[in-house]
């Protein structure tokens, strides 16, 4: 799957998702855009080196520590993106849980047959 079918995905889960809970809120479709190619920068320059500083924290809980990685990157698309909110660190925690499972089931859906 090519990485603009998978930023419109994840585009299309954070449009859901700020509809469903309440302390996530996005001001259109070109933010949505925006916050996903944030997200996947984030997640490709930044979470590599948040998981090497915290690997002994991630070790002891048995990787539980990763979510709260996941919720620093969506606290930090919110501080660098204009017109997509986050209310908090629980509500960035729980956003992220739900956006990797509505990703998974969306690429699964598109997911190329070998």
């Amino acid at each position: 799957m090519n990485t603009f079918l998978k930023i419109l995905l994840t585009a299309l889960a954070v449009i859901l998702l700020s509809n469903i809970l309440p302390g996530v809120a996005i001001s259109g479709y070109l933010s949505a855009i925006i916050v996903a190619v944030v997200i996947a920068l984030l997640n490709m320059f930044v979470r590599p080196l948040l998981v090497f500083f915290t690997l002994p924290a991630t070790l002891v809980t048995f990787g539980l520590f990763l979510f709260v990685i996941n919720a620093i990157i969506i606290l930090l698309a919110d501080k660098l993106v204009d017109g997509f909110s986050v209310s908090g660190f629980f509500a960035a925690l729980f956003f992220s849980i739900l956006l990797s499972i509505f990703r998974s089931f969306l690429f699964s859906l598109f997911k190329e047959k070998k």
